[in-house]
């Protein structure tokens, strides 16, 4: 099962993906980097972006990648320095590589979907990258609508459920119907599976929060917190690392709420797609915020979804009742 074309393209992808990512950040994100200053992890997404492409058309010819990304930006000549580093670091993986041909690999990330596809996320906690914090890359197979294969490559999350910044990381691969596992993102190693938690009391739930505040409500997450009285302190974490910590049973819920900033955002399915099978094939259940399965059948994003809520499962219909009940 393993050894299928899928996921072997899959699993290397992300690997080389996430190594050539994390190169980016050590030489190009330092100590006097300003809050502003966006461009390694520009750099990064559109490098990232092209050999997963690239690696896709050598290992799966004519398959379609709904990503992130276009190299719109990068043929004006305001993006003329910023192409130039891309094209460096993606010359590790194509040597002699023009600029040309790395745009044209950022671009077969664009268009809408087909029944059948790949996503990716090439850096997924674009605020976790710039504090060397956590962030991910994530890819997932969809096939009419339903994930059927994911990979996270998180390069600070150790054993897939603890922050260890500059430590091997991890490889997180989940199949349908054959569960969740990972290995050492550097050098690989041997497949350890992974399941949730068995806690089923509210009050005793572990909730992972996004660290970066927009993304969700935080006065809703505030008051559902005291509604279900939860005492344990929330695990901030940028991206979809959060999902790999779900599914390793260190965390037992993971919440978007809609921000009142942007009352009709829906997600992205490209942060979702991977960090979603993740969960449910460690054990646990992702719906949107009404108890509705997640459909990526509608475009480029969860059109039919409204925000997210992932849990171990046994704290599911609890949350679920407790989210009925804010405002109240």
């Amino acid at each position: 099962m393993l050894n299928s074309p899928e996921i072997l393209f899959a699993v290397q992808a992300v690997r080389e993906a996430a190594l050539l990512v994390r190169r980016v950040q050590r030489e190009m994100v330092g100590e006097a980097l300003s809050k502003e200053d966006r461009s390694p992890v520009t750099v990064a997404d559109f490098a990232a972006q092209a050999v997963v492409a690239l690696r896709l058309d050598e290992q799966l010819p004519g398959s379609t990648l709904i990503a992130e990304e276009s190299a719109e930006e990068l043929r004006h000549e305001e993006g003329a320095a910023t192409l130039d580093q891309v094209t460096q670091f993606v010359r590790d993986a194509i040597p002699g590589a023009t600029s040309d041909e790395v745009c044209s690999l950022i671009d077969r990330g664009c268009g809408d979907p087909p029944s059948t596809f790949w996503t990716l996320d090439p850096i997924d906690g674009t605020k976790g990258f710039l504090r060397r914090d956590q962030y991910a890359i994530a890819l997932g197979l969809i096939r009419n609508g339903r994930v059927e294969l994911g990979v996270l490559g998180c390069p600070e999350l150790a054993d897939a459920r603890r922050p260890e910044l500059g430590g091997s990381g991890s490889l997180v691969l989940a199949i349908r119907g054959h569960g969740v596992r990972t290995q050492p993102l550097e050098n690989g190693g041997d497949w350890r599976p992974l399941a949730v938690s068995s806690r089923w009391k509210p009050s005793e739930a572990r909730l992972l929060r996004s660290v970066e505040k927009a993304h969700t409500n935080t006065d809703e997450i505030g008051e559902l917190v005291v509604k279900l009285g939860v005492a344990a302190a929330p695990v901030a974490m940028d991206s979809q690392a959060k999902y790999a910590v779900l599914a390793a049973g260190e965390g037992d819920v993971l919440l978007r709420l809609l921000s009142p900033s942007r009352p009709d955002y829906r997600e992205k399915i490209w942060d979702q797609a991977a960090g979603s099978i993740v969960v449910t094939e460690a054990g646990g259940r992702v719906t949107d915020l009404d108890g509705q399965p997640l459909d990526f059948s509608h475009g480029r994003t969860l059109a039919r979804n409204r925000g997210i809520l992932a849990t171990n499962g046994h704290l599911h219909e609890a949350l679920l009742a407790g989210l009925r009940t804010l405002g109240d």
